[in-house]
């Protein structure tokens, strides 16, 4: 029987089948690992690389102000990006992005060894395009496994779109730290730079190329810039440590730049020795203008959505004027146009102010600040928002500024009444309600003009009254005040006692329509919106309507004008540029207002405590007409002065300021008054209020059979008396007799009530001529009889004593004006 002869295997030959099933166990292996890699991989998807676009905001002039979304961002064309930042970015990130496939197999192999004799991630190795996929599709974990995904998808990637708009996304993609996404965000953001526009120095280009690497490291300098206490050494220190880690990454920037060729050894060195950008012009990434910003965001996603508004990359263009937003919110910001304040649970400042300033003839809001601070986005806006309460909004109480709305304005456009048109101010109740003045006084017969400057509340109320309730809403309604209740206010709507009050941003509208010849604009602050592409959605015109006749408004607007020239809103005076305006003050100063314009702006101002609380010692004319006066003056310092438009139909005449009447023969001069009336609305009768009666010289009332002497006067004569506080009682008709003198001479019980001083009789001078002391007659015992001494003495000195009343009242009066 042979033997089969055996075969061993050569040495070389077992190594190489040895190393072949290692090959083959290890490719199965990696082939296994890769396999389970991939196994939940997010699938390529294009459209996974379209960006969410935020709003960009404009304002009035098309200027850029800020962004709202979700990521500040501005996508921009590579072909726009400046080729000494293309340069920068290149030379950091990817030096050969333009030769390879997306894997860098030098740099790949190097990491690769590295990382396995570390154990784990440690050394990256991303191109361009692999950094797109990771911020694209994956998560920031450091494994193998999200290595691998990585890869795979990048070579995808590669395939699907070529170079330039490979780095066109990441350029848009990356973010820079403080808010900012994309290349051109982050020039905006941190230099105030339109890529599209400007140009960039090489240390510019170089700063924002080393940024991404680390956003918060490196730009944390500019943040310790503003928020730490540059007294303390160890702040300082940290600052200047935050300084040096970023220039230290821009000059590593430079110095790659240098390496690569893109620049000179002179450029880097040039470049090197700039310093920092200062943060001086990073107003991108912050808020600017919250209170303007949040309105507009909120009528924004009203419209659109806010998917729209947020990741949609709509393009607003609104009404803003960054110079009167800025002035006004640094008047609102200044403590000293407030009274003491205090913080409340919410470390709010109280009381609380807000502002709107509009173009009357537009409705453009030109500035909305709604508080004395702004800590949130679209938190409470006090300029413009109503709270809710059970269904209904509910606002501020507006006190006298309603007065114009309700009282004045409709009183003129329904009544033909005028500036010169005559109210009786005295006490008086209406059913169960009986007003009073602010302060206490009755000023009897008045003109409207008068009424009006001095804020008197019982006119406003007849005016009112005499009106009627829904004719004065329903003007109000046309103005754009939509929340007075005709059911519930009664007449105390006259003076600010509305149920569901009112907000600047509606008092500024209603007033904008005296400003405006008697049209109302309706405020509104977006003028158009685009789509990301430049399609317009909308365009808002102005929404006007004839409220009232321009007679109307013009005679309301130049009553309000004697308001700040010589009543209670003279803190608003401009001097030579003329002012319509009016206070308003609720009781114990809760609510505190100045609603006043121009020709070219009209501004409401509001003061008060968040939950209503008595500020004692404040009113409408103090600080809400101080702000007011700082706003306009300083936005209006390079506008030239124009007078208001006086409308065809105003005429001019003199009539009797106690009846409201032509001047009759009786009309003293000092009663005549020259003002301006409505065409068709002048008083034709004559006035016969003024009427000739005698007196009682001494009591000045009707004289009885035993008054030894009796004048002549003008009396104002009406079908009902006034009580004697009425500041024109005595020149009233009397209708009690008098009852002084009696048959038995002067009655001591009337002298002491009509305050007839005890003075004794004096007897004649005997080195006098007899001749002039003929008259005298020293035996009557009645020493108050005309002819006596003393007669005359009392005389003197009733005269005196009215005198100094008189002036005493007009300085309380002036006082209490003053203050209102």
């Amino acid at each position: 029987m042979s033997k089969r002869k055996s075969r061993r295997l050569r040495p070389g030959r077992l190594l190489l089948v040895i190393g072949a099933l290692f090959v083959l166990i290890g490719g199965f292996a990696a082939f296994g690992y890769l396999a389970y890699a991939v196994s939940d991989m997010p699938a390529f998807n294009p459209k996974a690389l379209e960006l969410s676009q935020p709003t960009t905001i404009y304002d009035k002039d098309g200027n850029f102000v800020t962004r709202i979304g979700s990521e500040n961002r501005e996508s921009i064309d590579l072909g726009e990006v400046p080729t000494v930042v293309r340069d920068a970015f290149l030379s950091t990130e990817d030096d050969s992005f333009y030769d390879h496939h997306g894997i860098n197999f030098r740099s790949l192999g190097r990491a690769v060894y590295r990382n396995v004799m570390a154990g784990g991630i440690r050394e990256g190795f991303s191109t361009i395009t692999m950094q797109l996929v990771k911020l694209s599709y994956l998560t920031p974990d450091q494994t193998f496994k999200r290595k691998m995904q990585e890869i795979v998808l990048t070579l995808q990637m590669e395939r699907y779109f070529t170079k330039d708009e490979i780095f066109e996304m990441y350029l848009n993609k990356i973010y820079f730290g403080q808010g900012a996404y994309g290349i051109q965000a982050a020039a905006q953001t941190y230099l105030g730079k339109d890529l599209k526009k400007d140009e960039l120095t090489l240390d510019e280009a170089a700063f924002l190329a080393g940024i991404p690497q680390a956003p918060s490291a490196y730009s944390r300098y500019l943040n310790s810039a503003e928020s730490l206490d540059e007294a303390k050494q160890e702040f300082k220190e940290k600052k200047q440590k935050d300084y040096d880690l970023t220039l230290n990454r821009r000059n590593n920037v430079l110095l790659r730049m240098k390496e690569t060729n893109k620049i000179s050894e002179e450029q880097r060195l040039e470049a090197a020795a700039k310093p920092l950008p200062d943060g001086m012009k990073m107003h991108a990434a912050q808020y600017p203008y919250p209170y303007f910003i949040d309105y507009v965001t909120d009528k924004i996603v009203e419209k659109y959505g806010e998917d729209m508004v947020y990741k949609g990359g709509l393009k607003v263009y609104t009404t803003l004027d960054p110079n009167v937003q800025k002035i006004a919110e640094a008047a609102l910001a200044n403590p000293n146009n407030f009274p003491k304040s205090t913080a409340d649970k919410n470390g709010l400042a109280q009381p609380q102010g807000a502002a709107i300033f509009m173009e009357p003839g537009t409705g453009y809001l030109r500035a909305i600040v709604g508080g004395r601070e702004h800590k949130f986005q679209r938190e409470l806006n006090r300029a413009t928002q109503y709270q809710s309460y059970m269904g209904k909004k509910i606002g501020r109480q507006p006190g006298s500024a309603i007065k114009p709305i309700v009282a004045y304005g409709p009183a003129i456009e329904f009544n033909g009444m005028g500036p010169a048109s005559v109210i009786d101010d005295y006490p008086q109740s209406f059913g169960n309600y009986s007003p009073r003045n602010s302060d206490g006084s009755f000023r009897g017969l008045i003109t409207m003009r008068a009424a009006m400057t001095s804020s008197v509340n019982i006119a406003a109320i007849k005016l009112l009254n005499g009106v009627g309730i829904g004719k004065a809403v329903k003007f109000a309604q046309g103005i754009g005040i939509t929340t007075l209740d005709a059911d519930h206010d009664g007449l105390a709507m006259a003076l600010g006692g509305v149920s569901n009050g009112v907000v600047p941003l509606d008092m500024a509208g209603a007033y904008g329509a005296f400003a405006n010849q008697g049209v109302y604009a309706k405020p509104h602050a977006i003028v158009k919106v685009e789509s990301n592409d430049g399609t317009v959605l909308d365009e808002f015109r102005p929404e006007q309507k004839r409220a009232m006749k321009a007679t109307t408004a013009y005679l309301v607007t130049d009553m309000m004008r004697s308001v700040v020239q010589s009543g209670t809103g003279t803190r608003a005076n401009l001097g030579a540029r003329p002012v319509a305006g009016k206070t308003g003050t609720t009781d114990d100063g809760k609510d505190t207002w100045f609603v006043g314009f121009t020709p070219e702006l009209v501004g409401a101002v509001w003061m008060g405590h968040d939950t209503p609380k008595a500020m004692p010692h404040s009113y409408g004319g103090i600080y809400p007409a101080m702000i007011w006066r700082e706003v306009m003056s300083k936005s209006l310092a390079s506008v030239p002065i124009r007078p208001f438009n006086k409308p065809s139909g105003i005429v001019t005449a003199t009539v009797d300021s106690k009846s409201g009447l032509l001047p009759g023969p009786n009309t003293p001069s000092e009663h005549m008054v020259s003002d301006m009336f409505a065409e068709g609305t002048l008083p034709t009768e004559v006035d016969n209020t003024h009427q000739l009666m005698d007196v009682c010289a001494t009591t000045g009332e009707l004289p009885n059979d035993y008054c030894p002497d009796r004048i002549t006067k003008v009396v104002i004569k009406l079908p009902y008396t006034v009580p004697s506080n009425v500041a024109d009682f005595a020149l009233r008709a009397p209708v009690n007799t008098c009852k002084l003198h009696t048959a038995n001479g002067i009655d001591p019980s009337a002298a002491e009530k009509y305050k007839i001083p005890e003075v004794p009789a004096t007897k004649p001078d005997t080195k006098e001529d007899p001749v002039e002391d003929k008259n005298t007659n020293t035996n009557n015992s009645d020493s108050w009889l005309p002819g006596t001494t003393g007669y005359n003495q009392l005389e003197k000195e009733l005269r005196n004593n009215i005198k100094k009343t008189a002036r005493v009242k007009e300085s309380i009066k002036e006082r209490l004006r003053e203050y209102n």
